[in-house]
């Protein structure tokens, strides 16, 4: 007898193995792009990967009606099997998994072997003995799937009773073809690949976000701070005030000092507002400004994230050792934001950084 193939064409196989690679990669990106929107506080990135994952989910959708549309199955058909031998699995119930291995004989072409499993009561058993003629239900497009009739017509009855079944060879063995575990696995090897493009696209603003969360100055040595703040007044419009601390970057210091500053001069609004390594300088407002987009509201800036930012700019815009820095604040005409940009001056010259008014860097001018 001649063996039957049951494995999918290497097309098929092909294709299957694409689609995985190529779903898994789209829902690797939509993943990658909500989880860095999220970190990154950026919505419109993570609508693009809620965006993402709906489409992909709807070709699929529309893939798998598609293909059902063109997958007519053929009906299932009745034959005659013979049992080549039975295994009890065991069962704490009265129903007992049966595993069997049955020569199928169907009337319109050639038997072939099945290994099959059914669950069948323990009364039943003895009725299902090896070389025992029985009826089955198969499928001719896939042939793996046998099914034991216990209750037959009396057609098919009377055929088991007398008819017999000859033995197929081995090599007419049967079985559910493989191609599931490969799927997976390249879908699984997609997910990663599309998640990873999204992380390296981000990454320099991943790199940031760490990096500021990750790199505040603290110093114990530091016992006291010194504090002082003065006041004056030019044309009557005008106020001016400076703080200096030794440990101006330790944590929370930045926070308390502004806070003294706005507190003696009355007034949270400043003309011009900059910090270095020697002290806070403000110039704050008296009555209404002749241009309110100029104005800074000292009150509601990010001063937590800039020890953060002042420590990128010594380390990543290429000064080695640098001596000094230096925070300003330029107000955004029109928008009520500020621009902060940190200096940075050493042996090899100056190098900066700019950030938006929640202390994110939007641009980087190394050296």
């Amino acid at each position: 007898m001649a063996m039957i193939e049951t494995r999918k064409p290497v097309g098929e196989r092909l294709k299957a193995g694409a689609l995985g690679l190529l779903s898994g990669g789209v829902i690797g990106v939509a993943l990658g792009c909500f989880v860095v929107g999220c970190i990154l506080g950026r919505w419109q990135v993570c609508v693009i990967g809620v965006g993402v994952f709906l489409l992909n989910m709807a070709a699929w959708a529309f893939g798998g009606r598609v293909q059902r549309a063109r997958d007519v199955r053929a009906p299932a058909r009745l034959a005659l099997a013979v049992i080549e031998s039975r295994r009890a699995l065991g069962s704490d119930t009265a129903d007992i998994p049966v595993e069997f291995d049955l020569t199928v004989a169907p009337d319109e072409r050639t038997a072939y072997r099945v290994k099959t499993r059914q669950d069948l009561n323990m009364v039943d058993i003895p009725d299902y003995r090896p070389r025992g003629v029985v009826v089955v239900e198969y499928r001719p497009d896939d042939l793996w799937e046998v099914k034991l009739v216990t209750e037959p017509t009396e057609e098919w009855a009377r055929r088991a009773s007398v008819e017999t079944v000859d033995s197929a060879p081995e090599s007419t063995m049967v079985s559910r073809p493989p191609g599931e575990g490969s799927f997976c696995l390249l879908a699984t090897l997609g997910l990663l690949v599309g998640a990873g493009i999204v992380v390296l696209l981000f990454r320099a603003e991943l790199a940031d976000e760490f990096g500021d969360s990750g790199t505040k100055t603290t110093s114990s040595s530091v016992s006291s701070s010194e504090t002082k703040v003065t006041s004056s007044v030019s044309t009557g419009t005008t106020v001016s005030g400076t703080a200096s601390s030794d440990s101006m970057l330790a944590d929370g210091e930045l926070r308390r000092l502004v806070g003294s500053l706005v507190s003696g001069m009355h007034t949270g609004n400043a003309a011009a507002f900059t910090i270095d390594e020697h002290g806070i300088s403000m110039q704050g407002v008296l009555g209404a400004p002749v241009d309110p987009g100029a104005v800074i509201d000292v009150n509601t800036l990010p001063l937590e994230r800039l020890p953060g930012l002042v420590q990128i700019a010594r380390t990543k815009l290429g000064i080695a050792e640098p001596n000094s820095w230096r925070i300003t604040f330029e107000p955004v005409a029109g928008s009520g934001t500020v621009v902060i940009r940190v200096t940075v001056t050493g042996a090899e010259g100056k190098a900066s950084l700019e950030a938006d008014g929640e202390g994110r860097i939007t641009k980087r001018n190394p050296r």
